[in-house]
């Protein structure tokens, strides 16, 4: 019942871009992470069923490999900032990269004690004009989460833009993301999530130039330090990929534990 709530609520909401640029497809959380610690993570996907002919001068996305590494760092309890290199491995092509991003993010204090989970995050970036007819984007992304028993949920209501290319007379485009997952084991949860592009927020794009995919996924809780999530995904409409699968792998790394010495 959550889910189609949540969905239905996502697909509703008036705003085409991609989802995420099928470079890191994923719903964000709340949570920040701790001040001195880094994550490093790894984001696989490919597009089993994509666009097979270059369009508008840009790569076609069928059986093209992308590979980010995201590296995320924890300041205070309530700021990170995040990193990204995407690269791309084209079947004709070979292994390109494609562009760099920056992500500062706040959340709200424990201290405030909200019903949910409340941050806010900002993506700013280029990307080669062979990957995007957009080359500077931003995107403003608040986050609301919560977790109840075993079942958590999340809601990402995307706002980007471009800053240089051929969507920069647009404004700001609407690109919801939504979760919702239910813990089956203590170390395996599975989920929906939801990704979507329905156009500028002043005026709905037509359904057949939306984007909308669903993602079955699961996380795999591999230890503490940790982050695993792997998924496959569908999509619903002629704008988005038919068929994609993604993989997520991290590792969070306490620098201050690894410079001290045991007693």
């Amino acid at each position: 019942m959550w889910s189609g709530v949540i969905l239905l609520a996502a697909c509703w909401w008036p705003g085409g871009v991609s989802a995420q640029g099928n470079f890191e497809i994923q719903v964000y959380g709340s949570e920040t992470l701790e001040p001195g610690k880094t994550m490093f993570e790894i984001h696989s996907n490919t597009a089993i069923k994509g666009t097979t002919q270059t369009e508008d001068g840009v790569f076609p996305t069928q059986h093209a490999v992308h590979e980010t590494l995201e590296i995320t760092h924890g300041f205070t309890p309530w700021f990170e900032t995040g990193f990204y290199v995407f690269t791309s491995i084209q079947p004709e092509a070979g292994w390109k990269w494609v562009g760099n991003h920056i992500r500062p993010r706040v959340r709200a204090p424990e201290s405030w004690r909200l019903p949910v989970g409340l941050s806010l995050s900002t993506e700013i970036g280029y990307q080669q004009r062979s990957f995007s007819t957009d080359t500077w984007t931003l995107e403003i992304r608040p986050i609301i989460d919560k977790q109840w028993g075993p079942w958590y949920a999340s809601f990402n209501p995307v706002f980007e833009r471009s800053l240089k290319g051929e969507n920069v007379n647009q404004g700001f485009e609407f690109s919801p993301n939504a979760k919702l997952s239910y813990a089956l084991t203590p170390k395996v949860s599975a989920g929906l999530e939801y990704y979507g592009g329905i156009g500028p927020v002043t005026a709905v794009e037509p359904l057949r130039k939306q984007q909308h995919l669903l993602f079955p996924a699961l996380d795999i809780d591999l230890g503490p330090q940790w982050e695993c999530n792997v998924g496959i995904g569908v999509g619903l409409t002629p704008e988005t990929d038919r068929l994609l699968i993604k993989f997520i792998i991290g590792y969070r790394f306490d620098w201050g534990a690894i410079g001290r010495k045991a007693p």
